[in-house]
């Protein structure tokens, strides 16, 4: 046990100084002596096969080293591999330069390797392939008739499928006061983090590599890597220490990572290979939803009845899901339930895990059926909210381990005042704008998974941690410094935590919102161990403390101190020099398999927003935004906060700005680039504003905390939604919400 010194405080990014000046390297910055470019090349055409491909005068071409195709790629190692990789879907994972097979607009066919990146580009576009064309189909509308349900997969686990149907829904609905039955969509979107996914491969002879790569796991990368070329784990290090935005764009591995290590092996080279903005739009996308949702409920707005479909995109060869209909039920708890996911394959890329994947697109669609349901009743939304209010989440019949939520509903209608609010349309105006408020909720799963590190004690005082997590921006690597500072008693500038490689202990992908709770108590636990190390040390040789138990002391300040009596105490230095080396200890931290299951865990939020809509145009600002969130223990309130500004800013880009256009035509999206991509710029965001509720929660993990990457975005896009309905009066149940809609 250790004074609290550094946890709940708001502490700055430990790299922010490396990142704004331009110190911190990137997968695609790494220094390396002789490197190659590599520069892949994608289909033109949706569906087909390749009948030739002409590379003679491009290897005739200064610079030019190699060029790779189906025709001449190594042989590797991973033949019919379901699962390559951590996050895999069910299915096949697609094997780049496989065959002469394409399956979807863009994929890789090529690469042109040269001693410069101009140069392997320059190749690239004058490579010759003659194609033969198949038909193919990438229109979600019209293929609603091949819908099924997702074959299970390693997936499941974190995904699982829609609860089985409860009570009796036709007869509750039927009989209900209150029969809402509305349609939803939403567009393609694609991750767009500022950096490119890039891998530097540096071969270090007899298929030994290091490898910079852009991703959300080393671990995962380096499995892969082990995987599919047939290398000794121990001989595949994949480092990535800092990651410009991912956002789940970097779970899986990508198509670059596989051939920059192709052409490593293959030439026994430094090879670098990165995408272009316009290719990172075939490594994975959020899929295209329609949503129905039928909800009953009584005279009073208690609900009784939820149906909830939705019917995704899926590719041919995986069966990618997501979380879109398990929510409804987990907040507002009707005895009659019928819940449904299907897919639908076609001939893209397999969808990608996008932050939120599922939650954010479910929720938008539940959360404006409640909004419309208040209305129809004449009850106020929040109203209606407390009035479904639970402590158990109905789907499953556990309670939650936790649930401010009410707090989060009253202290941010506080803060937002909404009780401003006017509940009649178009009823309020300002200049030549109608005004609107609008709220809903959010809510996002509180997993974890197995994680481990190691905490070393030098000879100095100071503390060393080690785990091969990543940080993808979030603060990962100034919140377990915090964590492990206070549980070795040490001032934090007095502990390093190292991260992001491969050979380091053990840390799954980052996304899930749960890397924090995966990775910080097995932080927690090593720091523990290595605490009774060192009390095991003083005691051998003092003593005067033979006597003394573990829980009699506290570590402050680098001293082993006495709880009762803080002048009997012994430095760590001492005890190290005795020793005369350095101490480690290694541990994990794991959900506890007998008490995992019993109660349901989740962040919650509350999200009030006001929009004004200009009358004539039809041009929508989100003039202010308040979310309350509760999610446990919030180790560091300042990075916390940056987290949800991240989401709510991206609630108000699907809302309003997010669309990837798919032209089914010929099978390829059109806006592939940040001009016609639409995102929102400073002119789009005003007044945010985050609150959070204290939580206690003994159950979620040893630290009591829940991940914030993903509960701040699912509110925000059906808060924005309602908003616009209260403002004047239509109801648009597709994202993007377009100006000419409201015309």
């Amino acid at each position: 046990m250790n004074n609290i010194q550094s946890v709940g405080k708001a502490v700055s990014r430990l790299e922010g100084h490396l990142k704004v000046t331009g110190a911190a390297k990137y997968a695609g910055e790494y220094d390396a002596q002789d490197l190659l470019y590599g520069y892949i090349v994608g289909s033109t055409i949706t569906k087909g096969r390749i009948k030739s491909i002409d590379s003679s005068e491009v290897k005739k071409m200064e610079g030019v080293v190699e060029v790779f195709t189906h025709e001449n790629k190594p042989s590797t190692a991973w033949f019919d591999l379901q699962y390559a990789d951590m996050d895999s879907p069910p299915g096949t994972v697609f094997k780049p330069l496989k065959d002469n097979n394409v399956k979807f607009n863009g994929q890789p066919i090529a690469l042109v390797v040269a001693e410069t990146f101009e140069m392997a580009r320059l190749g690239a576009q004058k490579l010759k392939v003659i194609y033969e064309e198949e038909k193919f189909s990438t229109d979600l509308r019209e293929n609603v008739d091949k819908a099924r349900t997702a074959k299970k997969g390693f997936a499941t686990m974190l995904k699982p499928p829609p609860p089985k149907p409860a009570g009796d829904f036709e007869k509750a609905y039927e009989n209900s006061f209150i029969k809402t039955d509305l349609q939803f969509a939403h567009s393609t979107e694609h991750h767009n983090p500022m950096e490119l996914c890039a891998s530097t491969v540096i071969y270090e002879g007899k298929d030994k590599l290091t490898i910079y790569d852009k991703t959300q796991g080393t671990i995962n990368s380096q499995l892969y890597v082990a995987n599919v070329f047939g290398l000794k784990m121990k001989n595949v290090q994949v480092i990535s220490p800092f990651v410009g935005g991912a956002f789940g764009a970097g779970l899986r591995p990508l198509h670059q990572l596989f051939m920059a290590v192709m052409a490593s092996l293959t030439l026994k080279r430094n090879v670098r290979v990165t995408l272009d903005r316009s290719q990172m739009y075939i490594i994975g996308h959020r899929p295209p939803t329609l949503q129905h949702l039928k909800f009953g409920a009584d005279s009073a707005g208690k609900i009784n009845a939820i149906y909830h479909k939705a019917l995704a995109e899926t590719s041919r060869f995986e069966d990618y899901v997501e979380n879109v209909v398990n929510w409804a039920n987990m907040l507002y708890p009707a005895e009659n339930t019928l819940l449904k996911h299907e897919i639908i394959p076609l001939d893209v890329y397999s969808p990608l895990d996008m932050r939120a994947p599922g939650g954010s697109t479910g929720m938008h669609a539940v959360e404006i059926t409640m909004d419309e349901i208040a209305y129809q009743l004449n009850i106020d939304p929040l109203e209606l909210r407390l009035i479904n209010y639970s402590d158990i989440d109905k789907s499953s019949g556990r309670e939650f381990s936790s649930k401010e939520l009410r707090n989060c509903y009253l202290r941010g209608a506080e803060k937002f005042g909404w009780e401003k609010r006017n509940p009649v349309p178009r009823s309020i105006k300002k200049g030549n704008k109608l005004v609107g408020y609008g709220m809903a909720t959010g809510i996002w799963e509180a997993n974890r998974i197995l994680g481990r590190a190691e905490a070393i004690m030098n000879l100095d005082g100071t503390a060393e941690i080690k785990s091969a997590v990543t940080d993808i921006g979030t603060g990962t690597l100034t919140v377990m410094t915090q964590i492990a500072a206070d549980e070795l008693g040490l001032p934090i500038e007095n502990v390093t935590f190292s991260y992001a490689d491969s050979k380091m202990p053990f840390a799954p992908i980052q996304g899930g919102s749960f890397t924090t709770a995966t990775v910080g108590p097995a932080v927690q636990n090593a720091c523990r161990a290595l605490n009774k190390k060192l009390f095991k040390k003083a005691k051998d040789s003092n003593a005067s403390w033979s006597n003394i138990r573990f829980n009699d002391v506290i570590f402050q300040n680098g001293f082993i101190m006495h709880k009762h009596d803080p002048e009997f105490k012994i430095s760590t230095k001492e005890i190290l020099a005795s020793n005369a080396k350095s101490i480690k200890a290694s541990s994990s931290a794991m959900p506890n398999p007998l008490t995992a299951g019993k109660k349901a865990k989740a962040a919650h939020s509350a999200v009030f927003v006001e929009v004004e809509v200009d009358e004539e145009l039809g041009t929508i600002e989100v003039s202010r935004a308040v979310t309350a969130v509760a999610a446990g223990k919030i180790i560091n309130p300042k990075t916390a906060e940056s987290q949800i500004l991240g989401g709510m800013i991206w609630g108000l880009s699907k809302a309003l700005h997010e669309e990837t256009i798919l032209d089914h035509r010929y099978g390829k999206y059109m806006n592939a680039n940040f001009a016609e991509y639409h995102i929102p710029v400073h002119a789009d965001v005003n007044d945010l504003q985050v609150l959070f509720i204290d939580e206690e929660d003994q159950d979620v993990n040893s630290l009591g905390v829940k991940g914030v990457g993903e509960i701040g975005v699912v509110g925000m896009a059906p808060a924005i939604a309602n908003a616009i309905f209260n403002a004047t009066g239509k109801r648009i149940h597709d994202l993007p919400i377009r100006f000419e809609q409201l015309i």
